[in-house]
């Protein structure tokens, strides 16, 4: 029974009665209802709960039946953002990329890529290791300043970083 139908959140419920009133009316085909579902699932009822091996498993489903590659890209960036929550940073870089290929303006996907590529160069210093970590905060400051550029009133705190590291062109 997909997760919509049991969860018990008055705000939930709230969302899928509309959501699916919307499916209704919007010329879709069945394969991009069910794609749907399946992302609604993943977001709304899996992710938020910390239910991430069930969000993986509608995540997954909805980029099998979802063609358009707009949609496609915020699956792919949520399945990054499980990834990354469980610590597993390559995996959650290689979802982020594969969402800003069919969606390069995705700042939050830049933005998290950068957040790991500065935890690894903080890793890198703790390590005694200081080419390895100039080379990852100069990856950072490239996410971040193409999630700048994408939404500049945003992510204050990297401007900042880039300004202080003299980063910031």
């Amino acid at each position: 029974m997909p997760r919509s139908r049991i969860n018990g959140n008055f705000i939930d419920k709230t969302f899928s009665i509309v959501a699916n009133i919307l499916l209704r009316i919007i010329p879709t085909t069945s394969g991009e209802k069910e794609a749907f579902t399946y992302y609604r699932d993943g977001v709304m009822s899996a992710q938020s709960e910390g239910n991430y091996a069930e969000a993986l498993q509608n995540y997954y489903e909805a980029t099998r039946l979802e063609i358009d590659p707009y949609d496609r890209s915020y699956i792919l960036y949520n399945i990054g953002l499980i990834h990354t929550n469980n610590g597993e940073h390559t995996k959650a870089l290689e979802y982020y990329f594969r969402a800003l290929e069919r969606n390069p303006f995705l700042p939050q996907a830049f933005n998290n890529m950068a957040v790991i590529c500065h935890y690894r160069g903080e890793q890198a210093i703790r390590q005694g290791d200081s080419e390895i970590a100039e080379a990852w905060s100069d990856q950072a400051a490239q996410y971040w300043k193409q999630a700048i550029a994408l939404t500049p009133g945003n992510y204050i705190e990297a401007h900042n970083w880039l300004k202080i590291t003299r980063r910031f062109e």
